[in-house]
This record gives C-alpha cells, sequence and structure tokens, in this order.
C-alpha cells in the first residue's frame, strides 16, 4: 500500500462522513461532497478518523488507487471545513474584472466582454487586480481558475494577461533589445 494511503485522515469537527455502498459522502458547513470509491479500495470509519484499505494487495494499480482515494476524501475533509481559494492577478492598462451576480465579467483587451459563468459551489470575488476563485470542492476551484487564467494568459514581453497570484512569468526581450546587442 502507499504511504499516503497508509496515513490515517482525521476528521475535523463539525464533518460528518457517511460510506454508502461504494461511494463516501462528505457533510460539513461549506457544503456537501460525494466521491465513489474504486473497487479494490475500501473506507474504514471510525469516530475521529478515516483509514484506506486495499483490498487487492497483488494488483498494482489498487496501491496508486489507495493514495488517490485517501487525498480526494482529506480535500473533501478540507473543503467542507474550511474551503479552497485559488488567487489570479489581472495585470495590463484597462484590463478590468466585474463580478455580476454569480458571473465573472472580463474586459481583457478583446472588442467584447468575457464572461465566466458560475458553476454550482463556486464563487468569485473581485479586488484590488485580483481575482478570487473560491469553493468546497479543490479539483472544481482549480479547473475553474484555469478557465479563468485561460482567457487571456500572461504574454511574455510586457506580462500583460491573467496569471496566478506568485506565478512567476518568464520575460523575454523585445527587438529593439535584440538588435542593439546582436549583429
Amino acid at each position: 500500500m502507499s504511504k499516503i494511503a497508509k496515513k490515517p485522515i482525521t476528521i475535523l469537527e463539525g464533518v460528518t462522513i457517511q460510506l454508502q455502498g461504494d461511494v463516501v459522502n462528505v457533510n460539513g458547513p461549506k457544503g456537501t461532497l460525494t466521491f465513489a470509491v474504486p473497487q479494490d479500495i475500501g473506507v474504514e470509519i471510525s469516530t475521529d478518523k478515516v483509514q484506506i484499505v486495499q483490498k487487492n494487495e497483488s494488483n498494482p494499480q489498487s496501491k496508486a488507487l489507495a493514495g488517490l482515494t485517501r487525498a480526494t476524501i482529506a480535500n473533501m475533509v478540507k473543503g467542507v471545513s474550511s474551503g479552497f481559494e485559488k488567487k489570479l492577478e489581472l495585470t495590463g492598462v484597462g484590463y478590468r474584472a466585474q463580478v455580476t451576480g454569480a458571473d465573472l465579467v472580463l474586459n481583457v483587451g478583446f472588442s467584447h466582454p468575457v464572461k465566466i459563468t458560475a458553476v454550482a459551489g463556486v464563487t468569485f470575488a473581485y479586488a484590488d487586480n485580483a481575482i478570487i476563485v473560491s469553493g468546497a470542492d479543490k479539483a472544481l476551484v482549480g479547473n475553474i481558475a484555469a478557465k479563468v487564467r485561460a482567457v487571456r494568459p500572461p504574454e511574455p514581453y510586457k506580462g500583460k494577461g491573467i496569471k496566478y497570484m506568485g506565478e512567476h512569468i518568464r520575460r523575454k526581450a523585445g527587438k529593439a533589445a535584440k538588435a542593439v546587442g546582436g549583429k
């Protein structure tokens, strides 16, 4: 069994976990998440801990699935208790964003505004050139943040575009700098 799968998951206060057949339901203050457990993996729930068990240790794929299942359930427990968020930075003259209802409207240099509709369980916020995507499901928050970034990824010459907060963009020298130093 993988090293990750051997580590038990601590159930945080205010979170309840139920196993119904092969489906794990996690309830908490931020919402409810479900996960279908693979058939070679078992889940044992006690009062304050969850342990992942490999049913068929001779199958090499079940070792990886055990680690995946443990990580997913741990992310679900954290998500329904405190939630996840991704911050994106908006850089560029005239680039701005606006939250209208549950939707995000981006003005990023196109002839038209780009509207991104929020999926159930994800919320948008905008303050100080920072777009904040938050929700209980880690994979969904990351996926929506990637879609927002894909609208106008940062370009390497001036750095304009939408990037993750703290992301380093490799900058290139323009034509003028190349002409001065070259032949």
